[in-house]
């Protein structure tokens, strides 16, 4: 039991890894280690049933309905991975760019194939979901940010847009946050502890989950293949944004003229290989066989002992 927790804390810190780099998604660290749709079913079980349980003090019975200790054990190593990882991804991002994003380039290209292997029988309206998939995901890689707004009914919105395409593979929730133009506001907000827009964003982002889980949950359980194949397109079409090679078009300066001044990408040209091309190779090769290697694991510990 103990070994099983760990792997699954392990797991967690991977999807806290991948949400910190902009552009790359936590849920598609989930889905190629197998706790996808377990990580669905478990969120959409906060439910009206789950609060009747609450209300009637029966914390046994609501710590079984939501999976409780999957879901604490998950977030504890999701956190715990923000907290000791952000800093030294973001110090890469700005020192060895084209070497990071070589790797994770690597590792979601080699996710398109472990995700399409789950499609039991692809068909023609299965590749056409991929197909669907992988231009939705480019054309939302493609879109300038907006100018946005700082009412608290857009943040709200922002909120719960960010969450679901953080839950989706290939589609990163912070990258969302720069179309809509909530970004800068999101992080002043939480440099300045102005609660009244981190509520606001946490209740849009608590709601799109909720809601959104469910949906998931249902989709899955009636178009289980074409839903996949959807998810496989969503990998495609996001590797536009984690291409290695970019010209910087537009920036944002975070924290401006504090000792924390940063300044981020905002909008980029994709441009072809440099010099360090080789590198890059080696690099997303070595992502590609986490990848595999992560499958490989999952599916040796899932075969029944003999």
């Amino acid at each position: 039991m103990i070994k099983k927790y760990s792997f699954l804390f392990l797991k967690g810190m991977a999807m806290g890894a991948a949400d910190v780099v902009p552009g790359v998604s936590g849920g598609t660290i989930a889905f190629i280690t197998n706790i996808y749709e377990t990580l669905i079913d478990a969120l959409s079980q906060f439910d009206v049933r789950a609060v009747q349980l609450l209300l009637k003090g029966q914390f046994r019975e609501l710590w079984s309905h939501i999976n409780g200790t999957f879901l604490t054990v998950l977030f504890a190593g999701i956190f715990t991975s923000v907290l000791s990882l952000a800093a030294l991804l973001s110090h890469t991002l700005e020192t060895h760019p084209i070497h990071l994003w070589s790797f994770f380039f690597g590792l979601v290209f080699a996710s398109i194939f472990i995700v399409g292997k789950q499609v039991s029988r692809w068909q023609w309206f299965t590749v056409l979901s991929f197909l669907v998939g992988a231009v939705i995901a480019f054309w939302i890689t493609t879109l300038p940010a907006s100018a946005g707004s700082n009412s608290y009914a857009y943040l709200i919105l922002c909120g719960a847009l960010a969450i679901c395409a953080m839950i989706l593979p290939g589609i990163s929730g912070s990258f969302i946050l720069l179309l809509l133009g909530a970004y800068a506001t999101v992080l002043e907000a939480i440099a300045d502890r102005e609660l009244a827009i981190i509520a606001a964003v946490g209740i849009g982002a608590i709601g799109g989950l909720l809601s959104f889980t469910k949906l998931l949950k249902w989709v899955f359980a009636k178009y289980h293949d074409t839903t996949v194949a959807l998810l496989s397109g969503f990998l495609l079409g996001s590797l536009n944004k984690i291409w290695p090679w970019k010209e910087v078009i537009t920036t944002f300066t975070k924290h401006p003229g504090t000792p924390e001044e940063e300044i981020v990408p905002i909008v980029t040209q994709n441009l072809a290989p440099d010099d360090l091309w080789l590198m890059a190779l080696a690099l997303g090769l070595t992502g590609a066989a986490v990848v595999f290697g992560l499958e490989w694991a999952g599916t040796t510990k899932s075969k029944p002992a003999q």
